[in-house]
């Protein structure tokens, strides 16, 4: 019974220890995130915009988009932000920190289980992503005049945006650390542009069923469910994805995602 106590005692503080080294490195990234802002803001933020400029307010002033399309059209680029804002602030300084800059040897040196370094890239990542698509709800406002919202959809919409963001994260960790150097380029190629056709954004999963096969295929894209959540929490007159498929799917995402992302991350960084 002693020797059970004094495990316990002592992995207590060991954990306390490390909790406070993960936020202390986590504060330091959103500190320099916080130096940076209006550069970050307009990386991330831009390509969103443009798309819903252009799909949402010229198409549909000209005639070529129907009225209301913005109900569909505004939570899928949010969607959007938030899974590929994710995605690339993950994968890309994993890039470059695994090759140019050696900085991933430094983190792997604070007092933490190497998994955990690569928890915190994802937590990170998907605090950045959060607030670009915070940042998209004023910018649709300003863009087309009014967005789709109702405050009984908020706890819905927090749930799919944290877990899109996480999502979005988790894929860029694999992808940072799977990739080599020299290809990441041909791989956001890839894996970049089919993300963000085949994610939903643009119109709703169930008009799909006429194009049955295309249908198939946007189901295996993470970002559809992230894409359908937010409409079934903005706009439930549109047509959408039962909210809880939704969830489930992006919970189940998120867990497969972590453990081949941590699993490539412990050995490109043990390597």
């Amino acid at each position: 019974m002693s020797a059970t106590a004094t495990q316990a005692t002592t992995a207590e503080p060991a954990a306390a220890s490390q909790a406070r080294v993960f936020l202390a490195v986590l504060r330091r990234d959103l500190y320099v995130t916080g130096r940076e802002l209006p550069v970050f803001l307009a990386q991330v933020v831009l390509q969103p915009l443009f798309l819903l400029f252009v799909f949402g307010k010229v198409l549909t002033d000209l005639g070529f988009a129907r009225p209301g399309y913005t109900e569909v059209l505004f939570p899928g680029i949010v969607a959007l932000t938030a899974v590929v804002t994710g995605l690339q602030g993950t994968a890309l300084p994993l890039v470059i920190e695994f090759s140019f800059t050696k900085e991933i040897e430094d983190r792997l040196l604070a007092p933490l289980p190497i998994g955990m370094v690569a928890v915190e890239k994802v937590v990170f990542a998907a605090m950045r992503a959060l607030l670009a698509a915070a940042v998209m709800f004023p910018i649709g406002i300003w863009v087309l005049g009014s967005i789709p919202w109702r405050a009984s959809g908020v706890p819905l919409l927090v749930t799919v945006l944290v877990l899109g963001s996480l999502v979005g994260a988790a894929l860029g960790l694999i992808l940072g650390t799977a990739v080599p150097p020299n290809r990441i380029n041909v791989m956001f190629a890839l894996v970049l542009t089919p993300l963000l056709f085949t994610g939903a954004s643009q119109y709703p999963w169930a008009s799909l069923d006429r194009l049955r096969w295309f249908q198939v295929v946007t189901a295996f894209n993470p970002m559809t469910y992230a894409s359908e959540g937010l409409r079934a929490a903005l706009e439930p007159a549109v047509p959408h994805m039962r909210p809880l498929i939704s969830v489930l799917v992006l919970a189940a995402s998120l867990a497969v995602l972590m453990a081949v992302g941590i699993r490539l991350f412990l050995r490109r960084a043990i390597d």
